[in-house]
C-alpha cells in the first residue's frame, strides 16, 4: 500500500510527480496534457482538472499512485482507497486481459490516443470510457517510472 496524503497546498498538489506526466506527454504525443495557467500551480490545474488523470507504478502488480479528483468522483474512490489499490482493480475481472493488452501495447509503443473500455466504480457502476490517451511516464533521467492516463469521455453503462 502506498501512503501519500491527499493533494493539497501543503504537498503542492504532487507537482513534481504531475511534471513528469506532462513531460512524458508532451514528449510522446507533441501536444500540451495541461495548458498553461497563471492563477493555478500545474499540480493544483491538474488536481482540479474537468478530466480524469491517472497513474500507475511500475510495481509487478501496479499500484495507482495518483488520481486526480474527477478521477476519484468517477471511480467513487476517495484518495486513501485510491492510492495504492492495484490498477487492474478498475476493470471489471472480465476485461482485465483487455486491459493487460493494452499496457502492454503503451509499454512498447510509448503511448496509444484511442483507447476505449469499460471500468466500474466502487459502487459496481460500470462505465465506458472513450477516447482515452494512455502514456509511459518517464523522470528527468529518461528512466521508466510508470504509466499514465486520461480521458473526458465517458458514460455510464445500464
Amino acid at each position: 500500500m502506498l501512503d501519500l496524503p491527499v493533494p493539497s497546498r501543503e504537498n503542492d498538489f504532487y507537482e513534481t510527480h504531475i511534471q513528469l506526466l506532462v513531460d512524458s506527454y508532451r514528449r510522446l504525443l507533441g501536444r500540451p496534457l495541461l495548458e498553461e495557467s497563471s492563477a493555478l500551480s500545474l499540480g493544483q490545474q491538474a488536481y482540479q482538472a474537468d478530466f480524469v488523470l491517472l497513474s500507475h507504478n511500475t510495481a509487478a502488480d501496479p499500484l495507482f499512485n495518483y488520481a486526480n479528483r474527477t478521477a476519484q468522483d468517477l471511480f467513487e474512490l476517495p484518495w486513501p482507497e485510491f492510492i495504492g489499490m492495484p490498477s487492474r482493480f478498475s476493470a471489471e475481472p472480465v476485461n482485465r486481459e483487455e486491459r493487460e493488452r493494452l499496457l502492454n501495447q503503451v509499454a512498447s509503443q510509448g503511448y496509444i490516443d484511442n483507447y476505449s473500455g469499460v471500468r466500474i466504480a466502487k459502487s459496481g457502476k460500470r462505465f465506458l470510457i472513450e477516447r482515452a490517451v494512455v502514456w509511459n511516464v518517464y523522470d528527468s533521467e529518461q528512466r521508466y517510472v510508470g504509466q499514465a492516463a486520461c480521458f473526458s469521455d465517458w458514460r455510464l453503462l445500464p
